[in-house]
């Protein structure tokens, strides 16, 4: 966007013409001083060299070289677009659930039936999105854990790998523990801050090399608060021979584990039976580790102002030969006159 710094210096425009205004016209003075200046031989009839204050005389380069002097003086800026500056937020660590039992369809989204991941995508999308000022990494896991974005303020980055990610993409069964032996690891790395592990699963702990309550343990010494969430609707209808029946497709989730981890790093444990319970999770999360309200931005400038003077001086140095190209041709018409 272009503007300018100091608007206000524009008001100096027209001050030449108002000048110009307030003098006498150039006939008025050549009759009043006609008779008392001095006139050398042969120059009253010489032609007119430029020098004088002629009406005749084109005045547009004045009139250019002083609307791109004003136009300098008052700094032309280029604006781009605000950029945010780094802040001292949370290093907020999302670890999700990659297992086979994610693709279960019991969640209802904007009125369709979708499995689990597919709600857990969206409403977490929703979610990164509000973490201005948080550094945010991401750590899916089934048969192992792993780093999928490293913590970063670029949340459109950890929202694409998010849905980017696909089911069965590590394994199918759920390593709880790793998850959250990964996430401490990852915070080491960084600067002291806030460090937050929200962990989603649907299932219990059934694969990696360390139990969910040693985990739990270092990262309740290193300081990281973990916020356990369990996804999962409890009744669901399935078609079988003998008609419909109504079953509950979380028997896996292990409720009592995520609900002793959490509480160990001075976190807590939800539950998610839908996609409405999802987000006021992710709102309450908000509340319990809200964001940097103060978050800075700056727009960079770029100057221009050279642009106008360089060609306001270009046109300067124009006027100046002119004129001194009018001088030579009245010296050298002096002497013929004269003799």
């Amino acid at each position: 966007m272009f503007t300018l710094a100091w608007p206000w210096l524009l008001i100096l425009l027209p001050l030449p013409l108002i000048f110009s205004l307030g003098k006498p016209s150039g006939s008025k003075q050549t009759k009043q001083t006609s008779g008392g200046h001095l006139q050398m031989p042969g120059v009253a009839e010489a032609p007119t060299t430029g020098l004088d204050n002629s009406p005749r005389r084109s005045r547009w380069p004045h009139w250019l070289f002083w609307t791109l002097l004003i136009f300098a003086v008052a700094r032309p800026l280029w604006v781009g677009d605000a950029i945010e500056l780094p802040s001292k937020g949370r290093d907020l660590m999302l670890a999700v659930d990659l297992s086979g039992s994610m693709q279960i369809e019991d969640m209802v989204l904007n009125g369709k039936t979708v499995d689990r991941f597919t709600m857990v995508q969206q409403v977490m999308s929703e979610f990164i999105e509000r973490r201005k000022g948080d550094k945010l990494g991401l750590i899916l896991f089934a048969d192992h854990a792993y780093l999928q974005a490293p913590l970063t303020q670029d949340r459109r980055s950890v929202a694409q790998f998010l849905t980017e990610a696909q089911i069965g993409l590590v394994g199918k069964q759920t390593a709880i523990g790793e998850a959250i032996a990964l996430a401490v690891k990852r915070f080491d790395k960084a600067e002291q801050s806030n460090r937050v592990l929200i962990l989603l699963t649907d299932g219990s702990n059934n694969s990696g090399s360390i139990t969910p309550e040693q985990a739990a343990d270092i990262a309740a010494k290193r300081g990281v608060t973990i916020y356990t969430i369990g996804v999962g609707a409890e009744v669901m209808e399935r078609r079988t021979l003998f008609g419909k029946e109504r079953v509950n497709p979380s028997m896996d989730l292990d409720e009592a584990q995520l609900t002793l981890l959490a509480p160990k790093t001075k976190g807590r444990y939800f539950r998610a039976r839908n996609s409405d319970e999802l987000e006021q999770i992710y709102q309450e999360i908000d509340k319990l580790e809200p964001t940097d309200s103060d978050q800075l931005s700056y727009r960079p400038q770029a100057e221009l102002f050279y642009y106008p003077l360089a060609i306001a001086l270009l046109v300067s140095v124009l006027m100046m030969l002119s004129g001194f190209s009018a001088v030579q041709a009245l010296v050298q018409r002096l002497p013929r006159s004269a003799s």
